[in-house]
């Protein structure tokens, strides 16, 4: 499948059917992840890999959503802000941008081997760290959960290219 067409065929899926990830497709998901480019090549992303019946209720108790609860695998995306390049300029910290591109990395790939995600970023935080003992300088960003999809791909709505690029000036 070309890139145009895996990009086109993902969307947010918020269903999934009862039927487990097979390893090795989660080990693809997790190396697109590692082989997303960085800042300064500082890779300051980890993942936590959530799959457990007993896990899996912690992420309910973080992100209360019912859906959520019929994924068999969230990815637990997380940035380390102790590793990420700052830049010189204005001191801006890049690790939501490294891990921002690893978790599209990652979304692609499970589309492309017939996986559906969703990007989930409205959670708590704080009850993440604690719940998944992460240590002070790593930050929960991402919630990605994982499966077969239970629904079809609705129609994507997108502004036309004409409205969002401009040449050469704003």
């Amino acid at each position: 499948m070309h890139l145009q067409q895996v990009i086109k065929k993902r969307f947010s899926v918020r269903n999934f059917k009862n039927s487990p990830v097979e390893p090795e497709k989660l080990k693809l998901i997790l190396e697109a992840g590692r082989l997303a480019p960085s800042a300064v090549n500082f890779q300051p992303c980890d993942f936590i890999v959530v799959q457990q019946p007993e896990n899996l209720k912690k992420i309910q108790e973080v992100y209360p959503r019912e859906w959520i609860s019929t994924a068999p695998v969230v990815i637990i995306a997380c940035s380390n802000h102790e590793k990420s390049w700052k830049r010189k300029s204005d001191g801006k910290d890049f690790a939501d941008v490294d891990i921002s591109i690893a978790v599209d990395h990652m979304i692609l790939q499970a589309a492309e081997i017939g996986l559906g995600s969703c990007w989930v970023c409205n959670f708590d935080v704080k009850k993440c760290s604690e719940l998944f003992h992460m240590p002070g300088e790593i930050e929960p960003v991402v919630l990605i959960p994982l499966g077969y999809s239970a629904v079809s791909a609705p129609e994507k709505k997108r502004k036309p290219l004409e409205e969002i690029t401009h040449w050469e000036t704003f």
